[in-house]
């Protein structure tokens, strides 16, 4: 499935992006002088925890903007349309941010040779068990597969099914998968948080954990009131 964004589509999420985008580089400019004492601070490394969460989340987020898109074509009702088109600008933008972030510090945006949410094991503890490595094409206990490349992302097979579906069943489908995206979501950037030492990417990081709990209780009633619940 290829899936097709109208232009209207992408007006709703450009202008928002580049005035955050810009925002964000002002903010890690200005944070490029240590207390104006004219010390360059510190780039981060391309194996950094700020440049894994980066790259990672960027990925992460770029499949609930499709999924959100998806579904308010797939349903006439206001609530999921309403938290879809939120969900999408909010991570549009944040995307937009992480990519900037990694531009403005001369970093890939891809890093060949790197397993996915690799960086969080970093911590030596909590995390490691969450986001390293632990076995070939797995990442943090998540086997990648279909399409599925980090915890709680959806397989090729789901957002086709999402596409298909319509009205109470797209609004549950999508609810169940935006639920499973989001409480991966979490515990990456739960591991930012933890991690990284650029308080602007930290902040964000926790910004997120905050928020995206928040629409996991939203999503659960939401599902309550059609007679579902979260997966698993």
């Amino acid at each position: 499935m290829t899936l097709r964004l109208t232009r209207t589509h992408w007006a709703s999420i450009s202008a928002v992006v580049l005035a955050l985008l810009f925002a964000g580089a002002a903010t890690v400019a200005s944070a490029g002088d240590d207390g104006g004492t004219g010390t360059a601070a510190t780039v981060p490394a391309a194996d950094s925890a700020e440049a894994g969460f980066a790259r990672d989340m960027a990925v992460h987020h770029q499949q609930a903007v499709e999924m959100s898109f998806i579904v308010r074509d797939r349903t006439q009702d206001e609530e999921v349309r309403r938290l879809a088109y939120d969900i999408a600008n909010t991570q549009a933008n944040q995307r937009g941010m992480l990519l900037g972030w990694l531009d403005l510090w001369g970093l890939p945006k891809v890093e060949s040779g790197t397993e996915p949410m690799a960086w969080m094991s970093s911590a030596g503890s909590a995390h490691a068990g969450h986001g390293g490595q632990s076995g070939h094409g797995e990442h943090g206990g998540h086997k990648a597969r279909d399409g599925s490349l980090m915890s709680g992302m959806a397989t090729k097979t789901e957002l086709d099914q999402l596409a298909e579906a319509s009205g109470k069943q797209a609004e549950i489908l999508y609810l169940q998968l935006m639920t499973d995206h989001h409480k991966g979501g979490v515990t990456m950037a739960q591991g930012c948080a933890d991690l990284c030492t650029v308080q602007t990417e930290k902040s964000l990081a926790q910004g997120m954990v905050d928020a995206q709990r928040s629409e996991l209780d939203l999503m659960a009633d939401l599902l309550k009131k059609r007679g579902a619940a979260p997966r698993g």
